[in-house]
């Protein structure tokens, strides 16, 4: 661990300490990092389930509840066995500039140690596993309410293994952006510019709600929203601080800037909600956490607290304006402001860390002979890169899926709601047309 008196933190706060990575052990796998991933897992697939479902479940109309909660699961079974078939090889077996090796398909010759880490490789391929899982549910969020199942279950699948096991594989599996030294500590590229990107171009081609954006009712239960806002922000936890892969100084201070980037986001989107309503609103408050949670994702392990806290501060007002402009200016109905928020807040994040890693903001500092401008110019590379890819394949599998299979509702099953429409139940028994 390194200390940063020396170095001095202009302007911020006191000096801190910077995370540092661990060191692989070379025999046994280290018991205690492997309880702690094996924690980190269960917390990540808890963002999903039922964190990510409840959180989006209380933002639409109450007969469509089901309908969200179900794609939400649905999306985790098929996320986790196509990990298991193909995609944990393709990512992390090989080192390939573009992919990996199907050498691990099924999970077929796991390591007692993986490589440059401490911990088991099954217990790896767990942790990888539940970012699997929660990056295409994500994307729902910009769909929900008139979106037919079938489509939502053959474009998860194959979104992951296009767009997401090939992402995933050039920055976090040792392809060609990792060896121009792009950085992503938890997913800021990886997970959210990849999700965001393509929720926007699937909500522009699914098109928009009947009814919006003039006589769509409020969200239908707001406190379930809190709750499973509550759940992302505890899971969030797993999800970066998991991310050191071992219980280390790097890990701590990553769940520390962590939590610190959430709270500073809320107080951020709070504060510009006022002055634009004049009021304050649980939805506001909770949707300005995830926006630090996003932001803070790609810098979590390099950066200080106190970097934490602007990082934060910067993605609650950034996305607060995203969501604007995206709803009001361009009239795109990504229903749940996936883009504005995880997009644009892991779009940012991934930018400011080139700034942030600076030792004297606390950071662990710039690889050797990397200046702050070469950094950032990688990641920019990185994001464009991968917004692009992401976008392309995304138009290309809606074009190819909407020949094979429809890809909204009728309007008689978007006006009755999908619960009923789509899988004969309701959520609730009162007021079902709310």
């Amino acid at each position: 661990m390194v200390s940063l008196f020396a170095r001095g933190l202009p302007c911020l706060v006191l000096p801190l300490l910077a995370a540092s990575p661990s060191l692989a052990a070379a025999g046994a796998p280290e018991t205690g990092s492997t309880a702690w991933i094996l924690t980190a897992s269960a917390l990540v697939l808890f963002m999903t389930l039922p964190g990510l479902a409840l959180f989006y479940g209380g933002l639409v109309h109450a007969r469509n509840v089901l309908s969200v909660l179900m794609q939400c699961f649905a999306i985790c079974c098929i996320a986790s066995v196509l990990w298991a078939v193909c995609g944990y090889s393709l990512v992390f077996d090989g080192d390939g500039a573009l992919i990996g090796t199907l050498n691990k398909a099924f999970l077929a010759g796991l390591e007692p140690l993986r490589a440059g880490t401490v911990l088991p490789e099954t217990v790896f391929v767990l942790f990888q596993m539940t970012f699997a899982v929660i990056t295409p549910a994500l994307i729902i969020g910009a769909i929900p309410e008139r979106v037919a199942f079938p489509f939502v279950a053959l474009f998860s699948a194959l979104w992951l293994l296009l767009v997401y096991v090939p992402v995933a594989h050039w920055i976090w599996g040792g392809g060609w952006l990792a060896g121009l030294g792009a950085l992503d500590f938890a997913g800021g590229i990886v997970v959210h510019t990849t999700a965001g990107v393509s929720a926007l171009v699937l909500a522009i081609l699914i098109g928009r709600r009947r009814g919006f954006p003039g006589t769509l009712t409020p969200p239908h239960n707001p406190g379930m929203t809190m709750t499973g806002a509550g759940m992302l922000w505890v899971g969030w936890f797993g999800f970066n601080g998991g991310s050191a892969l071992a219980a280390d100084a790097s890990a701590g201070n990553a769940i520390l800037v962590t939590h610190l980037s959430a709270a500073a986001g809320a107080m951020a989107w709070t504060a510009a909600e006022w002055v634009k309503i004049r009021k304050p609103t649980s939805i506001g408050i909770v949707t300005g956490c995830v926006a630090g949670l996003a932001t803070i994702t790609p810098a979590a392990g390099y950066v200080s607290p106190a970097a934490g806290l602007l990082i934060g501060t910067a993605g609650g007002l950034v996305c607060f304006y995203a969501t604007l402009f995206v709803k009001h200016r361009l009239v795109i109905d990504d229903s749940l402001d996936v883009f504005a928020v995880h997009g644009v807040g892991g779009i940012l994040g991934s930018l400011l860390l080139a700034v942030f890693l600076l030792p004297g903001f606390g950071g662990i500092g710039l690889a050797e002979g990397r200046t702050v401008a070469g950094q950032l110019a990688v990641q920019a590379l990185a994001v464009a890169v991968t917004a692009l890819w992401s976008g392309l394949l995304t138009f290309g599998l809606v074009r190819g899926l909407g020949r094979a299979t429809p890809l909204r509702v009728d309007v008689e099953a978007e006006h009755d709601g999908l619960d009923l429409a789509s899988h004969g139940e309701r959520a609730y028994e009162f007021n079902p047309m709310r």
